[in-house]
């Protein structure tokens, strides 16, 4: 299953994006504690494929997508 997530980022002069804060559909919203890993992957869970971002949020290790073809970012789970 998967949801779709807001994600406020910062952008490099060399095009690395770097999720900075995650934004849940019911409003809440927490930091990205580390970013652990980055890779294209598919999502098992979820269907589709993306940018996976490995990140610790929370003190729980969450795989968040961006999506190649629309531009959303999402979290498996």
């Amino acid at each position: 299953m998967k949801t779709y997530v807001g994600i406020t980022a910062q952008h490099d002069k060399q095009g690395t994006i770097t999720p900075v804060i995650m934004h849940w559909p019911d409003g809440r919203q927490w930091p990205v504690d580390r970013v652990l890993d980055v890779r294209m992957a598919p999502s098992i869970t979820g269907g589709g494929q993306g940018m996976r971002y490995v990140c610790r949020i929370a003190n729980k290790e969450v795989n968040l997508f961006h999506d190649d073809l629309d531009g959303k970012w999402f979290v498996e789970h």
